[in-house]
């Protein structure tokens, strides 16, 4: 049985612009986000569930003004459907236990990493900096900072 939950307590105390993207797929502007530009070493995680999603090991300046990854830290905590929606062909990802929209998977990220581009919302992230790792209950991740 896995820790990580669709809390309905959480999802009750995210900010509009958190429940917005997480529970209505939605998107936040472009640069006008938390992390799009953060730059500091540490793990990013579901804003609702709490499971472990990207680390900044695989953050990249995408340009886009969303945070963008090369992938995943674990593909088991990451889901892609096809979403057609907007007249557009796309890849939505959500986590996998809390099924939150986190946002889209793009085939245009660096070759010389696997070419593919998460791009992110930053309402649906909580980032998790590598000294707070093993008080927040994430120390197996430690060692891809080390």
């Amino acid at each position: 049985m896995s820790r990580y939950t669709k809390d309905p307590d959480t999802i009750a105390n995210l900010s509009s612009d958190q429940y917005h993207v997480t529970q209505e797929s939605g998107t936040e502007p472009p640069f006008r986000n938390d992390f799009w530009d953060h730059k500091d070493d540490g793990l990013y995680v579901d804003i609702v569930s709490g499971e472990p999603l990207f680390t900044s090991k695989d953050k990249f300046d995408s340009g886009c003004g969303w945070p963008s990854f090369v992938k995943p830290v674990d593909n088991d905590y990451v889901v892609a459907h096809e979403d057609n929606t907007l007249g557009m062909r796309r890849v939505e990802v959500r986590s996998k236990h809390a099924d939150s929209h986190l946002g889209h998977v793009f085939p245009d990220g660096p070759k010389d990493r696997g070419g593919l581009r998460y791009c992110i919302n930053s309402a649906s992230l909580r980032f998790i900096p590598v000294k707070d790792l093993e008080a927040e209950g994430y120390g197996d991740y430690i060692s891809i900072f080390e």
